[in-house]
């Protein structure tokens, strides 16, 4: 477990972006922590990260967007409002070629696969966020690995 602090939405962007640079088709991103905690600010990172030109927003009432603009499609999950019991097959995305971010995952632990990184997300202060990672499975810790060496990823 690895922790990193952020002093603005800005810095939460770069960050996520930057682990963008490390992603490949079929990785799974969980974000956790509570309403406005910067989940959906991190995910419009990663989707920089991955050139995606549309405009991202939460998925609140859709469940899923897909953004197929940049280097791999992102796949961009609200399960808020979705319980483990129901099965909608968010989980087929899973293995469609691109990478899965999901916003308030706890909400479906039965769905998720072995293999992801799970990044939640608390307030420090009005702007600050410490963001804190857990990595399961070979490739994830992998990233996870390489994530925490980067100079660039260090505050």
């Amino acid at each position: 477990m690895h922790q990193w602090i952020t002093h603005s939405p800005g810095e939460t962007i770069k960050f996520s972006t930057h682990l963008a640079d490390y992603l490949q088709p079929g990785d799974v991103l969980t974000l956790s922590g509570d309403l406005g905690a910067g989940k959906t600010v991190f995910a419009k990172g990663l989707a920089r990260g991955l050139g995606v030109r549309e405009m991202v927003n939460s998925p609140t009432f859709t469940i899923v967007k897909e953004y197929r603009s940049g280097r791999m499609p992102l796949y961009h999950m609200d399960v808020y409002r979705i319980s483990d019991e129901e099965d909608i097959g968010l989980e087929d995305y899973f293995d469609q070629g691109g990478v899965t971010v999901i916003e308030w995952a706890e909400n479906i632990p039965s769905w998720l696969p072995d293999d992801l990184l799970s990044f939640i997300i608390n307030r420090k202060s009005e702007s600050e966020r410490v963001i804190t990672c857990r990595a399961s499975g070979r490739r994830s810790k992998h990233i996870y690995e390489e994530i925490v060496n980067d100079e660039r990823a260090r505050n």
